[in-house]
């Protein structure tokens, strides 16, 4: 006696289980990183309605004695300490006749030219508002290490959410048609925007 169809009937069913269990539970752990992409994903697309950025020139006197053989941990800590400096240095460039800084972070820059000679520098600091640092996490800009790790999950659990989701529709016959349907539609309309409006 052939035992091939309830073996398949049963692999089917435990499919179906394990494909419903991963997307409920993987949408719900994912819920709040996929929310706040959604939503910054608006926001990066329209980011004249939400421009807020603002400017503050500075200047000061850094230490001469940090300024011959030069003390880049010195200077660094005192711009932070002085000026209340965030972001991490993205740049210290030495020349001869002055130092530059750039310290960047998501919503967020500051620069700062130091005068070798006599020590006297001009910092200008940008703060560009929260949705600014929304959408610079949301590209990953200047936010370091760990914040790109949670990028590169994000976009794992994404992908696990659609996929479970996809293989869930197969389980609904009923429903299995038009699903399909509305992902066919769904790539084809992409693909034609893609095609005609994309210069």
């Amino acid at each position: 006696m052939s035992h091939g169809p309830p073996r398949k009937s049963e692999w089917k069913r435990q499919t179906a289980i394990v494909s419903r269990w991963l997307h409920i539970y993987l949408s719900m752990v994912s819920f709040a990183i996929l929310f706040f992409f959604a939503v910054t994903g608006i926001t990066l697309n329209h980011q004249a309605w939400f421009s807020n950025a603002r400017t503050v020139q500075v200047k000061g006197q850094i230490p001469q004695k940090w300024l011959q053989d030069v003390a880049k941990l010195e200077i660094v800590e005192y711009l932070r300490k002085t000026n209340g400096v965030k972001a991490a240095l993205a740049d210290f460039r030495i020349e001869d006749e002055q130092c530059q800084l750039s310290f960047k972070g998501p919503g967020y820059s500051a620069d700062a030219f130091i005068d070798r000679a006599n020590g006297t520098y001009e910092l200008t600091e940008t703060r560009q508002g929260l949705v600014a640092v929304l959408n610079d996490l949301h590209k990953g800009r200047d936010s370091g290490t760990a914040w790109a790790w949670i990028i590169d999950v994000s976009a794992g659990l994404m992908t696990l959410v659609s996929v479970t989701g996809l293989v869930l529709i197969f389980f609904l016959q009923k429903r299995r048609a038009s699903g399909l349907l509305a992902v066919a539609i769904g790539a084809i309309l992409c693909w034609v925007v893609y095609v005609v409006w994309v210069p």
